[in-house]
């Protein structure tokens, strides 16, 4: 066996070049933090149950670019509901721009999220090579969403207080308040 048949045995995937083997990987990376996070949230039972859910949704999602669309407007309303969830038990703490910092379940919640956004981008890639259904960037995009929220409500479960994020090169934005008249 020579060098290069060497390479082409284990690598079989250098071979293509098309933007679907990157979607792949991007989200085969993120199947993996995802189970990472799982590991690390056992003792926060909602957020483990909701990430053992996510957990081959992710891999739903990786095959739905290059094999049958595997996502449904139901598993797009089902992790909209978590997304709801979570945001009402965390919406007090979510009011500013917060670093990604805390406890090591919710610093793993943050690579998810990360992960997720990686995610679209390389689905973006996709979509300029060949038709890409609309709730493919849905589920992808409030994943991240999910994802983020998540390690907000793992810190408070765990007693870490966020940190505010003030940025240096944008403007703080304000949250106006509605008042009665």
């Amino acid at each position: 066996m020579t060098k290069k048949d060497f390479r082409f045995l284990y690598y079989p995937y250098m071979r293509e070049s098309v933007s679907t083997v990157d979607f792949e990987i991007r989200t085969d990376s993120l199947t993996t933090q995802i189970g990472l996070a799982a590991s690390l949230t056992e003792n926060v039972p909602d957020v483990y149950h909701d990430l053992m859910e996510l957990l081959p949704m992710a891999y739903h999602l990786n095959g739905s670019v290059r094999g049958k669309l595997a996502i449904t407007g139901d598993d797009l309303d089902r992790l909209s509901a978590i997304y709801d969830r979570y945001v009402a038990e965390v919406k007090d703490r979510i009011e500013t721009f917060v670093l990604p910092q805390g406890s090591t379940a919710a610093c793993t919640l943050h690579t998810c999220r990360s992960e997720a956004k990686k995610s679209v981008r390389a689905l973006h890639k996709v979509s300029l090579e060949k038709e890409i259904p609309g709730i493919l960037f849905d589920y992808t995009h409030l994943l991240a969403n999910v994802f983020f929220v998540m390690a907000v409500y793992v810190n408070k479960q765990q007693g870490v207080e966020e940190i505010t994020f003030i940025s240096k090169s944008y403007p703080t934005k304000t949250m106006k308040k509605k008042t009665e008249e």
